[in-house]
């Protein structure tokens, strides 16, 4: 009994450290406020002018969001995914026309650096020139305005620093800007675009930050065919969903490894929604994170892509949660694929991580172990599962209160070789193990 109630702690333990999360804060950034501009002048950035947009989002004809985005190809603009977390359509107008252009749709997103690249049908700029390389500490940066006739508003400041910040790899720099520019593209000395600019409340204060051109690139590459933007919300379309249900399987690849899964179509939102995620590449290079010994092994934790081996992770995810989904006949025995969330406390309606998951490696229980269990979590198990727990094993503790969604097919056993890795007090891996990316089997 009390191995029992001390697996218990330390599961809890292990399922809730993906509801940890960043600090947020009342205070907002002014529009009108902070803003230091230098006096506006004609520069070599007047060619630049035509590839910078202002962009506003809508749930049908509600808007929703304000910003800016810029072009980094002749036919392929980009801006914040997160202007679109519930719209579905987009209206930009080029800095240099009166005319306004309706979004065609989405040909990538990056949800961990909350980028999007976007198709508008019938509209080609000259795009910005991307700087890949990174800048040093204290090298110039500058965005600019909308022109006020020939004039360009620019606003100059430096790089602070390059390092591991909001869950991801972020430039910091002095440039003052309102949140309305959003989105603009930042620039080095030589005109180069170095990533896109956006401000957030950190550490009590509003700053500025830049998200790299390097991501901007590799999204790029990853582009695929146009897709509407209503597929970017968190329920997919019907006709997607049909298509999800007659998939074989998907594959997890990690550096050991792989394990094959197959989801079940009787949980069809926490289906669709991870294979959404696979396809946008969402997965690829993130850490399984947190590993127990006798329970299982847990991924999908968006700020461990670029984590330092010291770094407190498991806290970020996409940006939305699910609603939990029982399912009678679904339980944790072992092999199975389910989702973690933020403890009974801060969640009462359950909800689950909207990209975590952790699949069960579990061990064998007793009928005194089940019989205290059922008073514990006040769920009553059923004679099949009672036979499963006994001789197969899996994680009962958790049945009734987190959701399953799926089960291994093949590769149980690289999942028990995980579980057994040296972890650091917050049962984090040691050595760095990671999902090189997961594969969907049509």
């Amino acid at each position: 009994m009390a191995q029992t109630k001390n697996l218990i702690w330390l599961v809890c333990f292990f399922l809730i450290g993906c509801g940890s999360s960043e600090k947020k804060y009342n205070q907002k950034p002014a529009d009108t406020k902070a803003q230091t501009q230098e006096e506006a002048k004609p520069s070599g950035f007047k060619d630049l002018v035509p590839a910078v947009f202002t962009i506003d989002t809508y749930d049908n004809k509600r808007l929703l969001e304000t910003g800016m985005g810029f072009f980094i190809s002749e036919d392929i603009a980009l801006t914040r995914f997160s202007f679109f977390e519930t719209g579905n359509r987009a209206v930009i107008k080029p800095f240099d026309e009166n005319q306004t252009y309706e979004v065609t749709g989405f040909i990538g997103v990056d949800r961990i650096n909350d980028l999007i690249l976007l198709k508008v049908e019938g509209l080609k700029k000259n795009p910005v020139t991307l700087n890949d390389a990174i800048l040093k500490d204290n090298d110039k940066t500058t965005f600019f305005d909308k022109p006020q006739g020939n004039m360009v508003p620019l606003h100059d400041g430096k790089v602070l620093n390059y390092s591991n910040m909001l869950g991801t790899r972020l430039y910091r720099v002095t440039n003052q800007m309102r949140s309305k520019s959003t989105g603009s593209p930042m620039f080095d000395t030589e005109k180069n675009c170095i990533g896109l600019a956006f401000i957030q409340v950190a550490d009590y204060e509003t700053q500025t930050f830049v998200t790299p051109a390097v991501f901007i690139t590799d999204l790029l590459k990853k582009a695929g065919n146009v897709r509407p933007l209503s597929e970017l919300q968190n329920q997919d379309t019907d006709n997607n969903s049909a298509a999800n249900s007659k998939i074989k399987g998907l594959v997890i690849e990690t550096d050991l490894g792989n394990i094959s899964i197959r989801l079940f179509n009787s949980t069809p939102r926490y289906r669709d929604n991870f294979i959404k995620l696979a396809r946008e590449n969402y997965y690829d290079g993130l850490l399984i994170h947190r590993v127990i010994k006798g329970f299982g092994i847990q991924s999908g934790a968006a700020d461990t892509r670029y984590s330092e081996p010291d770094d407190v992770v498991g806290w970020k995810g996409p940006g939305y949660t699910l609603p939990a989904h029982f399912v009678p006949g679904l339980y944790h025995k072992r092999g199975a694929v389910g989702s973690p969330r933020k403890p009974d406390t801060e969640n009462v309606r359950l909800r689950s991580d909207g990209s975590q998951f952790y699949i069960v490696t579990g061990r064998i229980y007793t009928d005194n172990e089940l019989n205290t269990l059922e008073k514990e979590i006040n769920h009553k198990f059923t004679d099949e599962q009672r036979n499963t727990y006994k001789t197969i094993g899996g994680a009962p503790h958790l049945d009734g209160t987190y959701s399953v969604f799926g089960e291994v097919t093949n590769g149980l056993e690289l999942a028990d070789q995980i579980s057994l890795v040296d972890v650091k007090s917050d049962f984090r891996p040691k050595k760095d193990i990671r999902v090189k990316k997961i594969r969907i089997l049509e």
